[in-house]
């Protein structure tokens, strides 16, 4: 069973997450939180499996809970959620140790595939969220300094964390490499433990910043390069 918090300002859209994430068999809603603040204390009591949780909040908004929470190294993985495609905060979202992030707009679906896909392990990013990283990274203009960590990868490495910071899941990047997705697994796990990266989302971020991938070189899943 997945346990979710659900933590957003507006009533009505817990409402209405928790109706939909509980017609999903092996979903379970534990509890509801208004800001930030009362869900680092629901975290904390419910040991939830992933946390909804919306950008924009009171007292304590949803990037520094999730700053928190990763300082904490609770288990609790957070699915940042927002109704702004073009929001200026997506970039520290990630930064802050989120897990996925998701519109709200999207189907009811898509956030239970979403749900499940953080509760499994993996990293999420809509491929509009991955578009307003990469642009990010356009504006900013910021020097590209390759860290001495990266050093540490395989050159077979370095073309997984490549494709990765594509927005291309397990199955593409072994598609593309001619490799069982199996072992691009293996890869990941490898890269993430020798970047001191939590998870996929960190890895996409250490890929722009230190060059590995330049925002020219973007596509979406399953797209070609631009």
């Amino acid at each position: 069973m997945i346990r979710v918090l659900v933590a957003d300002d507006q009533a009505v859209v817990r409402a209405g997450l928790r109706m939909i994430l509980e017609s999903q068999d092996g979903i379970e809603v534990a509890g509801e939180a208004a800001d930030g603040q009362q869900a680092l204390r629901l975290i904390a009591s419910l040991d939830p499996d992933v946390v909804l949780m919306d950008i924009r909040m009171p007292v304590l908004d949803g990037i520094e809970a999730t700053r928190r929470l990763t300082d904490t190294r609770a288990r609790a993985r957070v699915l940042m959620l927002t109704t702004y495609g073009l929001d200026e905060h997506v970039y520290e979202a990630l930064k802050a140790g989120a897990a996925g992030f998701l519109l709200k707009t999207e189907s009811p679906q898509q956030l239970v595939d979403a749900v499940r896909v953080v509760a499994g392990g993996e990293a999420l990013l809509a491929p509009e969220i991955t578009r307003r990283l990469i642009a990010r990274f356009v504006s900013s203009g910021r020097p590209n300094q390759p860290p001495p960590e990266l050093e540490e990868l395989t050159v077979r490495e370095r073309e997984v964390l490549a494709l990765v910071a594509r927005g291309r899941s397990n199955a593409e990047i072994a598609g593309a490499l001619y490799i069982s997705p199996g072992t691009v697994k293996t890869h990941v796990a490898r890269i993430l433990s020798k970047l001191g990266l939590r998870d996929r989302v960190q890895a996409v971020v250490f890929a722009y910043e230190c060059g590995l991938v330049r925002p020219g070189q973007a596509a979406d899943p399953g797209g070609e390069a631009t």
